[in-house]
């Protein structure tokens, strides 16, 4: 994450892979219950966002924004699928959470 790609470990040769415009997110629990704890190492890379357990509706408004201002100059045809993509989230984290 910090040199823009890493070594191919599985070749004898351990070639150099480039990456490139790649976004990285990530989710987890608090440490417990089997979770480890997140080392400040790779903290580093990423923006912590916490949150007590909101509406619906909230979090709707909260990933659509997000979504409409990340995607914004993708074509109208991905635009429209900011709502299933928000509805699909919702459903899968519930769906984890149970």
């Amino acid at each position: 994450m910090d040199h823009s790609g890493w070594y191919e470990r599985k070749s004898k040769e351990k070639t150099w892979v480039k990456v490139e415009d790649i976004v990285f997110v990530s989710a987890m629990g608090p440490p417990g219950g089997g979770r480890s704890t997140i080392t400040m190492r790779l903290k580093r890379h990423f923006n912590i966002i916490t949150y007590t357990n909101i509406a619906k509706d909230s979090i709707d408004v909260m990933f659509k924004t997000i979504l409409n201002h990340f995607l914004s100059n993708f074509e109208s045809n991905i635009l429209d699928e900011i709502n299933h993509i928000v509805e699909a989230t919702q459903n899968v984290y519930e769906l984890v959470g149970d």
